[in-house]
């Protein structure tokens, strides 16, 4: 079977596409390699590099007919989109009706899109469920929702099925300091460079982390289940910053220090989300706990 990954050669979509080699598919990554520079020598993988606001990414996904689009590529950076809204726009939410033209004209059987815990904004909720209200706080939060509405939009006027993933802050290797990168990445490198961790504000802000392969399984089990629906793929329990911290330097045989900064316009401080119908609906359940996540993904960073 015929797939297409964008952003198939950042953090997610790399991993994605390995799973999706592994198990047979014929994969078309669609990537401009602004910031993911994965290039897999598989038989069964053709790489495009394509952007996919431009008229030949909608033209490759015309002539390949994949049966399912994975659409990750994005601006997934949330202080460059409140210095650059406009940029921020045009890749989220120009980019994405571009690649629906695409999946339109070739008759593609479901976009699968990666969304984010962002579009809530800052929920007073211990726990925030799919059907709770989107108010986000960055204009990356709002670009993302943007997409999300021409996704659904799509199919009431197209009947193009679709299921929108949205994540809780996906962590694991491959990830980079840069971009895409989270605070799990940021911590990475300070640690191997020997530097001391930067904690931005009090570092009691929680968040939802869930591990890379757990998120690639939920995008695999999207491809049979839950069409023209919202799902949360996360593990459903908050971690701290500073509870973050604390485990990756039991994991550190050397001894670093910790120093709280200024806290960063845009930042949600509390974010966890229920995944309870992604689990019933999708049959998926996360596998790693964020100890077991970590301990893999420092042993990554430190090989």
């Amino acid at each position: 079977m015929k797939v297409a990954v964008t952003g198939g050669a950042g953090f997610i979509g790399s991993h994605l596409t390995d799973y999706l080699l592994k198990e047979g598919y014929e994969v078309h990554i669609l990537d401009n390699y602004s910031s993911g520079h994965y290039f897999p020598e598989h038989p069964n993988v053709v790489l495009h590099e394509v952007d996919i606001r431009s008229e030949r990414a909608q033209a490759i996904i015309e002539a390949e007919k994949p049966a399912f689009v994975f659409h990750l590529a994005a601006q997934a950076d949330v202080t460059r989109s409140i210095n650059n809204p406009c940029e921020d726009a045009d890749i989220n939410i120009n980019g994405t009706i571009n690649i629906l033209e695409g999946c339109r004209k070739a008759n593609v059987k479901k976009i699968i899109f990666s969304s984010t815990s962002a579009v809530y904004g800052n929920l007073q909720k211990e726990t925030i469920e799919e059907h709770d209200r989107t108010s986000p706080i960055s204009y990356y939060g709002l670009s993302k929702l943007s997409a999300e509405q021409y996704i659904q939009l799509y199919q009431v006027l197209y009947g193009l099925d679709f299921t929108i993933l949205r994540y809780g802050n996906v962590y694991g290797p491959r990830q980079t300091a840069k971009g895409e990168g989270g605070v799990i990445a940021v911590f990475m490198d300070r640690i191997k460079e020997g530097s001391c961790l930067k904690i931005h504000g009090d570092g009691k802000q929680t968040r939802d982390f869930v591990f890379v392969e757990d998120v690639v399984k939920a995008n695999i089990a999207a491809t049979t289940s839950g069409s023209n629906d919202i799902f949360h793929v996360s593990t459903n329990k908050p971690t701290s910053i500073n509870q973050l911290a604390e485990i990756l330097l039991e994991l550190h045989p050397d001894s670093l220090e910790t120093i709280h900064v200024t806290s960063r316009t845009g930042d949600i401080k509390h974010s966890c989300l229920l995944n309870e119908k992604c689990c019933e609906q999708l049959g998926w359940k996360p596998e790693y706990s964020i100890s077991e996540g970590l301990q893999k993904t420092y042993h990554y960073y430190n090989n």
